[in-house]
């Protein structure tokens, strides 16, 4: 049976002759070469001015808040939903992850939400563009400067989307990105953080090295740090996918765009939002059911996976799952973040991988429309 893969890259001659390139001529002096092209070619294509090539969004994230000052004692307010990597790095620190509300439309950390989690023991926010779709940045950037409050943007899922014009990855302090193989823009796996600051990137760039400053040549630590660095093997790769980013995020587009088409008329499903202040790169494309249809997630996956299609659920609350559900943060989690609790059981990413083409959307679709027309509704 054909299997349709949920995610996967689109991988060119392009990305592998610098990826040869490198294996060949990416070692002893010109070991850096890869990674400060990428990154002076990742940083342009974010507006930002530094940026810093890393094993994983999730270090960027650590790094971010360690070069905060970030520890216990200390609250950082983060999306209930999300992957576990956005809260992950503040317990590391001994800090408080802080769930709050999402916004129903967009699926991502609702401002008001935002402003209601606040206390005085919050130092950072880390707004999350969940699965290429962004929050109100302006409004949750105003509540944050008012309040003294680092932004932290956690751009992993959002590489190419834009938010009244300005790309994903050009708000607050920081953002991260990654670059694991089921993004839109892959180095295997691997990671960027990016921002403006001179003095936050300089701490960072120690902080990343085991705590040496960049240059030391007699490898005199400073302090404790973390090893959080791309070689230049990843480094190659990612410079040839930036150098097709436009590529990368319109097949991203067509594919969501025929999802559109094929499901346009099919009752109780709704796909990704784009409002009118957005531009999405649509990670994944996502259905959302109606709880009348009677079908839950995890009811629609294993129908799906009887036809040979990979799918994945969307993201369950962070407070639910086992690794927070009976930390403090979790109490009264699921009363405060309705919204949340509402979307998160009745959610599926379809398939998305960058090989799909249009008759392959055609045929899951025509699944998915099956299934649900064939779904009882429930009488509630």
């Amino acid at each position: 049976m054909t299997s349709f893969p949920v995610a996967g890259p689109w991988i060119t001659e392009k990305e592998i002759s610098y990826a040869t390139d490198a294996a060949t001529n990416g070692w002893y002096e010109t070991a850096g070469e890869y990674p400060a092209r990428f990154e002076r070619a990742f940083a342009d294509r974010v507006d930002r001015v530094y940026a810093i090539s890393l094993p994983s969004c999730t270090s960027g994230l650590h790094l971010a808040l360690a070069a905060l000052g970030i520890g216990p004692g200390d609250e950082v307010i983060v999306p209930e939903l999300t992957w576990i990597a956005t809260a992950a790095p503040i317990s590391y620190l001994g800090a408080d992850p802080v769930f709050a509300d999402c916004d129903r439309q967009t699926w991502c950390l609702s401002a008001d939400a935002f402003q209601h989690a606040i206390t005085p023991r919050t130092k950072a926010v880390i707004v999350v563009d969940l699965y290429g779709s962004m929050p109100e940045m302006d409004t949750i950037s105003r509540i944050a400067e008012a309040n003294d409050i680092a932004v932290i943007e956690d751009a992993a899922e959002a590489i190419g989307s834009r938010y009244q014009g300005r790309p994903a990855g050009s708000f607050g302090l920081a953002s991260t990105f990654s670059f694991h193989g089921s993004k839109t823009l892959t180095t295997g796996e691997g990671g960027m953080l990016v921002t403006n600051e001179e003095a936050f990137y300089a701490r960072c760039m120690v902080l990343r090295d085991h705590g040496r400053a960049p240059g030391d040549v007699m490898f005199y630590n400073q302090e404790l740090g973390y090893k959080y660095k791309m070689s230049a093997l990843q480094a190659a790769v990612g410079l040839a996918q930036t150098e097709r980013l436009d590529e990368l995020v319109g097949r991203k587009r067509d594919i969501f765009a025929w999802y559109q088409e094929e499901l346009a008329n099919l009752s109780g499903v709704t796909l990704n939002a784009e409002p009118d202040q957005v531009f999405n790169s649509y990670w994944m494309a996502t259905v959302i059911l109606e709880p009348r249809l009677g079908m839950d997630k995890i009811a629609l996956m294993e129908a799906l996976r009887v036809k040979g299609i990979d799918c994945r659920p969307f993201f369950h609350p962070l407070s639910s799952i086992p690794a927070y559900a009976n930390t403090p943060a979790a109490h009264g989690a699921e009363a405060r973040n309705p919204a949340a609790y509402a979307i998160a059981p009745f959610g599926v990413n379809l398939p998305s991988a960058l090989s799909l083409e249009r008759d392959d959307i055609a045929i899951i679709a025509g699944h998915l429309r099956d299934i649900v027309r064939d779904a009882r509704p429930s009488r509630a």
